[in-house]
C-alpha cells in the first residue's frame, strides 16, 4: 500500500489494559496486509522523549508534581512528533503509537486532578491541531488491570503505585474522553480474551480506515 499521508493509530488506557502487546499484534498484521507500518510508544518514540521516559516511569510516585509530569511529558511527545511520528506519516507510513495525549489528559488531568482547559492549552502548543486518526481506548476493571500489571515484569511501576482511586478516575477519565469524540475514538473490551481482543482492535481498525481491509 503507497501514496500520501500515512495513518496515525493510538493506543490508550489504564495499567495493565494490554495495549502494548495489542499495539505489537496490530502492527504485524497492518504490515501483513502490505501497510507500511512504524510501532512507537509513548513516552519515548525518539532518542530524547527516551531518555525522559525514564524519569517518569521509574522512581517513587511522588517523584514529580503533576504539572512537572505534564510539563515534561509534553516535552517528550514534541520532540517524539518531529523526530518521528511526523516523518513518518509524511512518507506514507502508518504509525501505531502506545499512548499519546490523551494519557496525560487521563492520567495528569482526570488522574491527579490538574485543569483540563490547561492541559489542552499544552496540547495546542505541542501539538498544533496534530489528532490521530483513530484513537482505540482498551478499557478493563481497575482491579483486573492492576493485577496484570503487578504480574508482568520489569521496573516501570511509577503509576501502577499510584492508588487504586487515582485508577479509578483513570478509567473513567479515559472513557470520557471517548464518548466525548467517539468520531475519532473506539472503546475496546480488554477484559476479554487476548485473541477476541485482537480481532476486535482489528474490526474497529478497519471499520474506521477501511483502506487497511
Amino acid at each position: 500500500m503507497a501514496g500520501g499521508r500515512g495513518r496515525f493509530i493510538t493506543l490508550e488506557g489504564g495499567e495493565g489494559a494490554g495495549k502494548s502487546t495489542q499495539a505489537r499484534r496490530l502492527a504485524a498484521e497492518l504490515a501483513a496486509r502490505g501497510v507500511d507500518c512504524l510501532l512507537t510508544r509513548e513516552p519515548g518514540g525518539s532518542a530524547g522523549a527516551e531518555e525522559i521516559r525514564g524519569l517518569l516511569v521509574n522512581g517513587d510516585p511522588e517523584r514529580w508534581s503533576p504539572t512537572t509530569e505534564a510539563l515534561l511529558l509534553t516535552a517528550a511527545r514534541r520532540d517524539h512528533l518531529e523526530r518521528t511520528v511526523q516523518p513518518a506519516l509524511a512518507a506514507g507510513r502508518w504509525v501505531v503509537c502506545d499512548r499519546f495525549s490523551d494519557s496525560t489528559l487521563a492520567y495528569q488531568g482526570f488522574g491527579a486532578g490538574l485543569p483540563l482547559d490547561n492541559l489542552r492549552a499544552l496540547f495546542r502548543l505541542a501539538l498544533d491541531g496534530f489528532t490521530p486518526d483513530l484513537t482505540l481506548v482498551f478499557d478493563l476493571p481497575v482491579e483486573i488491570g492492576l493485577a496484570r500489571a503487578a504480574a508482568r515484569s520489569g521496573g516501570e511501576d511509577r503509576f501502577e503505585r499510584m492508588g487504586v482511586d487515582f485508577h479509578q478516575r483513570l478509567r473513567s477519565g479515559f472513557l470520557a474522553i471517548a464518548a466525548a469524540e467517539p468520531e475519532r475514538c473506539a472503546v475496546i473490551d480488554a477484559s476479554a480474551d487476548i485473541d477476541i481482543v485482537s480481532a476486535d482492535v482489528l474490526a474497529a481498525v478497519c471499520a474506521r480506515l477501511p483502506e487497511c481491509a
